[in-house]
């Protein structure tokens, strides 16, 4: 019986970035601490960050459905921002405060393999995000965080957010790929699951520190993707780049 055939390679690959790409907790951390040093706060900056974060799906989700108006990933991100400030004791921070302090979000700092295993990849293929964040804020992230991607794509562009199907079949019309040509890498196993039912190819890069070092442990290698990976350069190995 013979074995059988090897898959082709994908012509292009696009990545999840919040928690894929960048650690967004450690930079809200970090950032946060960084102010209250400045201002003598005392603030449960973890709580904060995850507390942010935790607001981010039920955000987009006000977004959907008939004659709801979309707003992008830095307008939502304000939204849920003043939210929080009362109760994390932060209501006094000025306005160029607030507006600094939601910019953080595009100023994460990458995971320590993701430029690395990046750059490897780019060598062999088209690499670009595809991540509900806006346009400027993933700009803003690249240039910070010297990610060194082909282009980049963004739900903006569809006036979506994932899961959305428009939005996966979005980047490969734009990158002029059928949908199985194009692999989508994400640390989220329902962002793949998406990804795969519109047609994309997937790889699973697992990220155990994203939600903290006392987060339910998520498994490392759940099944029915095309690849599997520990970090980016293991991804890159296993992709022949």
């Amino acid at each position: 019986m013979n074995p059988p055939p090897t898959p082709r390679p994908p012509r292009a690959l696009v990545f999840d970035v919040f928690g894929t790409v960048v650690d967004w907790r450690a930079s809200i951390i970090r950032e946060g601490q960084m102010l209250s040093a400045a201002k003598g706060l005392q603030v449960d900056w973890p709580a904060f960050a995850d507390a942010w974060r935790a607001g981010y799906a039920p955000a987009m989700d006000r977004t959907r459905g008939a004659g709801s108006a979309w707003a992008d990933i830095d307008t939502l991100h304000r939204q849920i921002l003043d939210t929080l400030l009362p109760r994390f004791g932060l209501s006094a921070l000025s306005e160029d405060e607030r507006v600094q302090l939601n910019r953080v979000w595009h100023r994460l700092m990458p995971w320590p393999d993701a430029v690395g295993g990046l750059n490897r990849l780019r060598g062999r293929y088209v690499i670009g995000t595809l991540s509900n964040g806006n346009i400027s804020l993933l700009v803003d992230m690249a240039k910070h965080a010297g990610l060194p991607w082909d282009c980049v794509l963004s739900a903006e562009l569809a006036r979506r957010y994932k899961p959305d199907p428009e939005v996966y079949l979005m980047a490969a019309r734009l990158l002029g790929c059928a949908p199985g040509e194009l692999m989508m890498v994400a640390a989220h196993v329902d962002d793949l699951r998406d990804a795969q039912a519109c047609g994309l190819r997937t790889a699973y890069v697992h990220r155990a520190l994203e939600f903290g070092p006392d987060a339910p442990p998520r498994p490392a290698r759940p099944e029915g993707f095309d690849l599997i990976a520990g970090d980016f350069v293991d991804l890159a190995r296993q992709l022949g780049a």
